[in-house]
């Protein structure tokens, strides 16, 4: 079965690519804002990535259907994409020398089916202290503004991560575990090999 991916995020691109994952890209037409949402941040951004996925379904028959929305949140506040270089020094500013949430949803919907699934992942992040001339060169860098809480871990921004706990990848903006598990629930295995069904539900 065909695999679309919902976006034309190129982190999420290469994530697929690494696992040897053959797809090709949908973006879905939808409103991301999540900087003023009520509520379970982690049922949002689930939400979200459900409504990215069927927001292309019908333009995919017979495929498999990745979406994925990730947010940043400390002390329950949400943090989005920066809309410009004050909000992401804000955003930074408030992030350094604390300890944050990345959050994603993930949802894999199959077109011939009508089965929809959606995970949660959260990755708990450590700053270090950060001064603000370091900030301010690393928005000059161009980095930050497409990135949810205004940095990538996988890139320059790796250099104010001090600690991470749980998954890496979730942090890049899609959680492959996750993901794997969800897809061999569908009947495509990666590897050439059934996973167990109960470790598929564990999450």
């Amino acid at each position: 079965m065909r695999v679309v991916l919902a976006s034309q995020s190129p982190r999420r691109k290469t994530l697929l690519s690494l696992i040897g994952l053959r797809f090709t890209c949908n973006p879905a037409d939808v409103d991301e804002s999540l900087n003023d949402i009520q509520g379970d941040p982690v049922q949002a951004c689930a939400d979200l990535a459900a409504s990215k996925a069927r927001a292309v379904a019908g333009m995919e028959p017979d495929a498999l259907i990745i979406a994925a929305d990730t947010i940043v949140v400390v002390d329950g506040r949400v943090l989005g994409k920066p809309g410009d270089s004050s909000e992401a020094f804000a955003m930074l500013s408030l992030l350094s020398g604390r300890e944050h949430q990345v959050m994603t949803g993930v949802c894999v919907l199959n077109t011939a089916t009508g089965s929809i699934q959606t995970r949660s992942e959260i990755t708990r992040v450590r700053f270090r202290n950060i001064q603000e001339d370091e900030i301010w060169a690393y928005i000059a860098s161009g980095e930050p503004m497409d990135k949810a809480g205004a940095y990538g871990a996988q890139g320059l921004g790796a250099v104010f991560v001090e600690q991470i706990e749980g998954c890496f990848y979730n942090v890049v903006g899609l959680p492959l575990h996750t993901l794997y598990l969800m897809l061999q629930e569908q009947g495509l295995h990666l590897l050439g090999v059934k996973v167990d069904e109960l470790q598929c539900g564990r999450h």
